[in-house]
């Protein structure tokens, strides 16, 4: 993928991914969701409810004296995995996805929200 991605390009891209079932582009300075597609969760408040673990992980760092950025974090529950990636040319953005654990290559998600977030404009 080369050519750069608007918002709802890359949630489409996102929703492509094998096992996808929601995804958004937040802001977590404010926890608002600037954009969303799919379901599996409520992903307005799963916006606001993951800014705080990207601020809460990246005070920790702050107070470990850990340099350097969150590449992502990963949730793994019972039957989905949630991807949370900042994003590292959009200070305060971060993609989420929720992926179907059982329809879904972790790895290769992975892979992709890489790429997709590396293309995305805001």
């Amino acid at each position: 993928m080369t050519n750069m991605l608007n918002i709802n390009d890359s949630l489409k891209e996102l929703l492509s991914i094998d096992g996808a079932m929601g995804a958004c582009v937040v802001d977590y300075t404010s926890g608002m969701s600037l954009g969303a597609l799919g379901s599996g969760v409520d992903l307005e408040l799963a916006a606001a409810g993951n800014s705080e673990v990207v601020k809460a992980k990246m005070k920790t760092m702050k107070s470990l004296g850990i340099e350097g950025s969150i590449d992502d974090i990963l949730i793994t529950l019972d039957e989905q995995f949630h991807i949370i990636r900042p994003a590292a040319k959009h200070e305060g953005i971060f993609i989420y996805l929720v992926l179907d654990k059982v329809k879904s290559n972790l790895a290769l998600a992975r892979h992709k929200v890489k790429s997709i977030e590396a293309n995305m404009t805001i």
